[in-house]
């Protein structure tokens, strides 16, 4: 039996669907098989690495890169038991993904709009993975039953 796999939604796949993917990794693992990507990929923020790695989560090494939805998924016809798209720009772009699946949105502020000081940046950054980790938990709690 194989476990369901989510596929998690922004724009750039570079901050917010890159922390979900690790939190639903670390935390449902066996439960879920997690992945993200972007309607247009770019690089993973510098911010996103080093806020994650403060929750002894490198990135780098779990072998997290940008990736496209076309491109990877949609056009592999990779089936996902559930599509979360965590930004406004990805809900209102999101293709029809094909197949069955449940799709839920979260409606995330990207702290790569922040503007200011490094240390405000960061606490942006901060604030976003710690609103994903608790929304991957409840998440868990309520699609992580059998």
């Amino acid at each position: 039996m194989s476990i369901p796999r989510v596929l998690f939604l922004c724009s750039r796949n570079s901050a917010r669907s890159q922390m979900a993917e690790a939190f639903l990794n670390l935390h449902g693992k066996g439960l879920f098989e997690a992945h993200s990507a972007g309607l247009e990929p770019s690089a993973i923020n510098p911010a996103t690495l080093l806020v994650m790695m403060e929750r002894g989560l490198d990135l780098e090494a779990l072998g997290h890169r940008s990736k496209g939805i076309w491109d990877e998924f949609i056009s592999r016809h990779v089936m996902v038991g559930y599509l979360v798209t965590v930004c406004d720009r990805a809900e209102a772009r999101c293709p029809i993904y094909p197949g069955p699946h449940i799709r839920e949105y979260w409606d995330i502020e990207d702290p790569a709009e922040a503007t200011g000081s490094e240390e405000f940046i960061l606490s942006r950054f901060r604030k976003t993975r710690d609103e994903i980790e608790a929304r991957v938990l409840r998440f868990l709690g309520e699609h992580g039953q059998e």
